[in-house]
C-alpha cells in the first residue's frame, strides 16, 4: 500500500520516527517527510542517513502554516509529534495541551484539507483512566481525532483512526536506558515501586500496530495491541542478569504523576472491542448528540466486563523479559551480540 506513496511523520527525529525509517527505508515507498522542530536531531539524522528518500521539515504542529508546508503531496501520515514526559507535563500543563491536543487538530485538519488518505495518531496507556496532565492531554487527543473521524464518515477521501499502547522498551525517556546508565556507572538502580507493572512493546511492535491500523482503520477507529507486561522489579532483575552487574536496586517511592498499573482498555472499551486476534479494534461510537441515548439506556454488559490492563495480561518472568530485552539494539550492541 506504500508503493510510489509520500508518508509523512510528525516528530519524526524521535524513538518512532527513527523505528519507522528503518522499516520502510529499503521499500519501494516514494518519499518520508519527517516533521519536527528540533534542528539538531534532524541535522544528525540527516548525516547519518544520506539518504534521498527522505525529506526534512522544520516546523511546529502548534503553527498549522508550517504543518500545511510539508502536507502537500502527503499520502499517508504518522503523527507522533507529543510532548509525553510526565513529569514536565504536570508542571506544564497547558503547554502538553497547545502541542498534544491543538498540534493534533492542526494535523488533522490540513491532512482533511489536502486529501491525505490515511491518518494515524499515536496514543498512550496514559490516556486511559488518566491522573497525569500526559495522559489527560493524550486522552483529549483521541477525543478530537475520534471525532474528526466520525464526523467525516465511512466513505470519506481521509481515514483518521488512533493506536494507543504501553511502555515502548528503550525510547527516549523509559527507564530501560537510565537503567542501563545507571549499572555502567556503577550506582544503584533507582525503582519507584517494585510491584509497579507496565506493558512491554518494542518499537517494531509499535510499528507494526500503526501499519495494522493504516490497513484495516475505519473512520473514528481505535486500535490497541495486546502485550505482555512485567513488574518494574522483574524488568530490573533481567537487566542486571543480561549485564551481569552487581548493582543494586534502590526503592525510591512513586513520582509525581505514576499509576501502580497501566489499562490499555477500558471495561467501557472492551465492551464494544472487537478482538483481532493480536490487536482490539474499537469502533467510534455513531450516537449523536441525542441524550436520551446517553442517559436513558443503559448496558448492563459493562458492569460485568474488566479493564485490559498490566496486572490482568499475561506476566512476564525474568527469563522472558530478558529475552524480550535481547530484541533490543542498544542491548544487543551493549553485550556485542
Amino acid at each position: 500500500m506504500f508503493k510510489d506513496k509520500t508518508l509523512l511523520i510528525t516528530g519524526g527525529t524521535g524513538s518512532f520516527g527513527n523505528a519507522v525509517l528503518k522499516r520502510f527505508l529499503d521499500s519501494d515507498i516514494k518519499e518520508i517527510r519527517i516533521f519536527s522542530r528540533d534542528e539538531k536531531k534532524q541535522d544528525d539524522m540527516r548525516h547519518h542517513l544520506q539518504n534521498q528518500k527522505v525529506k526534512f521539515y522544520i516546523g511546529d504542529v502548534r503553527d498549522k502554516r508550517s504543518v500545511d508546508g510539508a502536507m502537500r503531496g502527503v499520502d499517508y501520515i504518522f503523527h507522533a509529534a507529543a510532548l509525553k514526559q510526565v513529569p514536565s507535563c504536570e508542571f506544564f500543563p497547558i503547554q502538553a495541551v497547545r502541542t498534544n491536543v491543538f498540534g493534533t487538530e492542526n494535523v488533522l485538519d490540513s491532512a482533511i484539507e489536502h486529501g491525505v488518505k490515511n491518518v494515524v495518531v499515536l496514543s498512550t496507556d496514559k490516556a486511559a483512566y488518566p491522573i497525569n496532565a500526559m495522559g489527560i492531554s493524550k486522552a483529549m487527543m483521541e477525543k478530537v481525532a475520534i471525532a474528526k473521524g466520525r464526523a467525516l464518515g465511512a466513505n470519506a477521501p481521509t481515514t483518521i483512526c488512533c493506536t494507543r499502547y504501553g511502555n515502548v522498551m528503550a525510547s527516549r525517556g523509559s527507564v530501560i536506558p537510565l537503567w542501563v546508565d545507571q549499572m555502567k556507572a556503577g550506582k544503584d538502580i533507582t525503582i519507584t515501586d517494585p510491584n509497579m507493572t507496565r506493558f512491554m512493546m518494542t518499537l517494531d511492535d509499535a510499528v507494526d500496530l500503526v501499519i495494522y491500523a493504516f490497513q484495516n482503520g475505519q473512520n473514528g477507529d481505535l486500535f490497541v495491541q495486546k502485550a505482555p507486561a512485567a513488574t518494574l522489579d522483574v524488568l530490573a532483575n533481567a537487566l542486571i542478569g543480561l549485564y551481569k552487574s552487581e548493582t543494586e536496586v534502590k526503592v525510591i517511592g512513586t513520582r509525581h504523576g505514576e499509576k501502580l498499573y497501566e489499562t490499555l482498555v477500558t471495561r467501557e472499551e472492551m465492551a464494544k472491542s472487537e478482538d483481532m486476534g493480536n490487536y482490539f479494534r474499537i469502533p467510534c461510537d455513531t450516537r449523536d448528540l441525542n441524550y436520551d441515548k446517553f442517559f436513558v439506556e443503559g448496558e448492563e454488559k459493562i458492569s460485568r466486563i474488566e479493564d485490559y490492563h498490566s496486572h490482568n495480561t499475561s506476566r512476564l518472568d525474568v527469563q522472558g523479559m530478558q529475552q524480550l530485552l535481547l530484541k533490543l539494539d542498544m542491548i544487543r550492541e551493549d553485550l556485542s551480540l
